[in-house]
């Protein structure tokens, strides 16, 4: 199916989602830390992430008064390596690069840092943070709970959010090592961009109240919302391909989103209330800096991480396989090209940004136009 592309750059991209933050509350520092994590999705070919979330997941949710636009960070448990922070409903992107700023600066000063919160709301790509740790000279561990989307093994009930368990670290390479993935085999976002593409699902992704798999991105989307849907842990449908791993994963970042800092879980985080009607989502986060100094010289750490991931790299390929990458890589890749072509949007992205410019009149016109 040929589809109708368009092609915006970055800096446009962020400049209009710090306008259409701005003029749906959010304070001007805080729209351009959102605005900043949002097209950090689109610079690294994520589109599931990016731009195309700006309205659906973030200007509607603020004009369902089920968003904050004024984020009010609070602290409220601290030690010298450790914080909790209550989020309050905030901007989850505001929320995810205080706590991690946060973790840095202790992990600085002592070697090692966490900070766990609560009551935030979702906070872009995951990869965002370990960037931040990676760019500080640290390894950063990080995860998120999320709405229920995730059958438990030989389950069918969507239980645990997508959850991803996000890994990084500095190399010396042009790019970090970034491991950022769910813990389901996909993400709703993903599936949202399959269903704006009007792109069948491959088989496995989702599956429906009797356990077979559905391959129709409107009706899984649908279904997850019902209840009646769910996505499968990665590894897949059953314990053949050990989907018990993936299910495993996903309880490990529940359980770090939501015990360690008194927080909501499971289906309290649907985002509905007992009656039914929408509410802030309450998710969780945790963040973990490690300070490579602490334990060796950076620039040792960067050359044997680097050599580790070349080496793997170098080795044989398949039959017909063009190359082996390195997590990271393929977004470094992306960013290379799209910082020559812009950034790809479909119609559909095309038209959701055009009806934020619209409705808050603001004064802004794309290049497609």
């Amino acid at each position: 199916m040929t589809q109708d592309i368009a092609y915006e750059s970055f800096e446009r991209l962020e400049e209009f989602m710090v306008l259409g933050f701005k003029a749906a509350g959010v304070p001007a520092e805080d729209a351009a830390i959102c605005a900043k994590v949002l097209i950090e999705s689109d610079k690294r070919g994520i589109d599931s992430h990016g731009v195309g979330r700006f309205k659906p997941i973030y200007i509607d949710r603020i004009e369902d008064g089920i968003l904050f636009t004024e984020t009010k960070l609070e602290v409220v448990r601290e030690t010298k390596t450790t914080a909790v922070v209550d989020g309050h409903d905030g901007m989850g992107h505001v929320i995810g690069v205080k706590a991690m700023e946060l973790a840095i600066a202790k992990a600085k000063e002592y070697g090692m840092g966490m900070v766990a919160v609560r009551n935030s709301s979702h906070y872009g790509i995951a990869g965002y943070y370990p960037l931040m740790a990676a760019e500080a000279g640290m390894i950063c561990f990080t995860g998120t709970n999320a709405r229920p989307s995730i059958a438990p093994t030989f389950g069918v009930e969507n239980m645990l959010g997508t959850n991803p368990l996000t890994v990084g670290f500095p190399t010396d390479e042009a790019f970090p090592f970034v491991l950022d993935c769910a813990t389901s085999i996909t993400q709703r976002g993903k599936i949202e961009h399959y269903a704006r593409i009007g792109k069948t699902m491959p088989y496995g992704w989702v599956i429906n109240e009797k356990g077979e798999a559905v391959t129709d991105p409107d009706v899984a989307l649908e279904g997850l919302v019902k209840g009646t849907c769910a996505l499968t842990p990665l590894g897949g449908i059953g314990e053949e391909l050990a989907g018990y791993k993936g299910y495993g994963y996903a309880t490990i970042v529940e359980i770090l989103s939501a015990a360690l800092q008194g927080g909501n879980f499971l289906h309290q985080l649907t985002g509905l209330s007992a009656t039914g009607e929408k509410q802030p989502y309450h998710l969780g986060h945790f963040f973990m800096a490690i300070d490579i100094e602490a334990f060796t010289d950076v620039a040792d750490f960067k050359k044997t991480a680097g050599d580790i991931l070349r080496a793997l790299r170098a080795s044989k390929k398949a039959e017909g396989a063009e190359r082996i990458y390195t997590a990271g890589e393929k977004e470094y890749l992306a960013f290379l090209e799209r910082s020559e072509t812009g950034v790809p949007l479909n119609k559909a992205v095309r038209d959701s940004l055009t009806t934020v410019r619209d409705n808050y009149q603001i004064d802004f016109r794309f290049s497609w136009e």
